[in-house]
């Protein structure tokens, strides 16, 4: 079996030096033109998800199950007596392994979510999205939080422990109760996958599909795998699975393909893997599969592989920490992790950022710019004294609209700050606005009346009985309507005006 490996990661390998990606992306274009002649040679319909009671159930209008190999749902109340979810079950690579792909349930269907896991034993599911993505919901919430349970439908479902065994995967232990009995679920998050591309490097699904495979044990119960439509990131976990137990069952032989297995997922779930990245990204996990299996061969095997002298299989792989790089890389069991970067990588959507001068075409020098002088902010709550902008300040007073130059701004009419961030004078800030009255004046403020002001004091003190709404300025402007503190009408603050007549004690002749 290792020479099949050994063929598999040599022909990878050659794809990727002579830069050829077209003879896999030509792979994935023959597989979209079998699927039309694989639903008439297997007679695949999808009558039941597109009836009219079923397709709100559906999240995406054109991923409908399969007939054949939909699961169907018992009823357990009234409320839940329909036999359809969207979902299919996929055969695995061995006897006691299958799969249930299913899309990420939506509001309304969790319940049947739910009582899909129940009725068949669900042990794992395997989730392959977040639960929103590019400002979308990709999938409901179907688990509890750690504080308190959540109930949906006749079931109820507490998060009993939560984990991050690295910074991709979350790894949650739910306890689902359904009448008077209990179960527990492990649900395993990869929340790395960025929506419309691929991962940069497969370690982090390889690393939760063992830590999956380690919970499901023994069980012969199927392991649920979902995402958004669960086809896409969905079909790319099965195969990826489905290809690591035909490894571990030796079953690796002569007439070993990917896109005959592409096919076979497809033939139970549609579009499974959705896309040529995906498709591609089989491809290079893989690959990394059967190089780490050989890896741990015998060393006569290792001397017979000349790709573990050659750069690994991904140029973007996290580089090792500085106590594995002393490491030999000629050591007869070299660790993966102590190689060079590989040169071969998956095309993705999102290519991660390069960290290596290698992959610097030219460098620029610059001359050093003189650091920039430390930015003030300034908070209302703090001294007034205090407050004095520099002249290069980050942020600039804002300016309102349609108001005189040099004119300071009304947010703050005791105590206004001009467009430099000084404080103005005591006669700039009295050039072109109405003094307040004292019930309206701040505590602190130290302002001295002005002469206007003095003088309508000295005859009467009317003016008290006045709202001082905004303070206008004196050059008879108007107020814009989207001034600040504009009302949307002509506000005059010495006699109203308007369709009523004023009040008798208004009726004086002004000064």
């Amino acid at each position: 079996m290792e020479a099949h490996l050994l063929k598999f990661v040599e022909r990878v390998q050659c794809l990727s030096e002579n830069g050829d990606g077209d003879a896999i992306a030509s792979e994935y274009a023959r597989i979209r033109q079998q699927n039309g002649s694989m639903k008439e040679v297997y007679g695949l319909t999808a009558e039941t998800g597109g009836t009219k009671e079923n397709l709100k159930k559906n999240r995406y209008k054109d991923i409908l199950p399969y007939d054949q190999t939909r699961v169907l749902l018992g009823p357990i109340l009234p409320d839940y007596s329909s036999d359809y979810i969207n979902a299919n079950f996929i055969k695995g690579a061995t006897q006691n392994k299958t799969y249930i792909a299913t899309q990420g349930p939506l509001s309304y269907t969790v319940g049947d979510f739910w009582r899909m896991i129940w009725q068949y034993n669900i042990q794992v599911i395997v989730m392959a999205c977040k639960e929103i993505e590019m400002g979308k919901k990709k999938c409901e919430v179907y688990w509890g939080s750690l504080v308190e349970p959540s109930t949906f439908g006749p079931f109820t479902v507490s998060t009993v422990e939560e984990s991050c065994p690295d910074e991709e995967v979350i790894v949650r232990t739910l306890a689902v109760k359904y009448g008077d009995e209990s179960r527990c679920v492990s649900q395993l998050q990869y929340t790395a996958w960025p929506d419309h591309g691929i991962p940069c490097v497969p370690d982090g699904i390889l690393g939760m599909m063992e830590l999956a495979n380690i919970r499901q044990a023994s069980h012969t119960a199927p392991m649920l795998i979902h995402c958004s439509a669960g086809c896409g990131r969905t079909g790319v976990i099965c195969a990826i699975d489905y290809i690591n137990d035909l490894l571990h069952e030796k079953k690796i032989g002569d007439g070993f393909n990917i896109m005959d297995i592409v096919l076979e997922l497809r033939r139970q779930r549609p579009s499974a893997v959705q896309t040529k990245e995906q498709y591609e990204f089989v491809f290079h996990t893989v690959a990394q599969i059967f190089e780490k299996a050989l890896s741990k061969s015998s060393p006569s095997h290792q001397n017979k592989t000349k790709f573990l002298d050659s750069p690994s299989l991904y140029s973007n792989v996290v580089p090792p920490k500085p106590a594995l790089r002393s490491a030999s890389i000629g050591s007869s069991n070299p660790d993966l992790k102590t190689r060079k970067p590989p040169v071969l990588r998956p095309r993705s959507s999102h290519p991660p950022p390069s960290s290596k001068m290698n992959d610097t075409y030219a460098v620029v020098n610059k001359t050093k710019q003189p650091p920039t002088p430390r930015t003030v902010h300034h908070y209302d709550n703090l001294d007034l004294e205090s407050q004095k902008n520099p002249q290069d300040a980050l942020y600039s007073t804002v300016k309102p609209k349609n108001r005189a130059a040099g004119t300071a701004p009304v947010y703050n009419r005791a105590l206004p700050v001009n467009q430099r961030g000084s404080m103005p004078s005591l006669e700039a800030e009295h050039s072109g606005y109405e003094p307040l009255p004292a019930e309206f004046r701040p505590r602190n403020s130290q302002l001295q009346p002005s002469p206007t002001q003095a003088l309508s004091d000295g005859h009467s003190s009317s003016d008290d009985d006045y709202e001082y709404v905004t303070s206008p300025i004196r050059d008879g402007s108007s107020s814009s309507y989207c001034s600040p503190g504009g009302l949307g009408f002509k506000c005059r603050i010495k006699k109203p005006k308007g369709p009523r007549d004023p009040p008798a004690e208004w009726n004086r002749p002004e000064r």
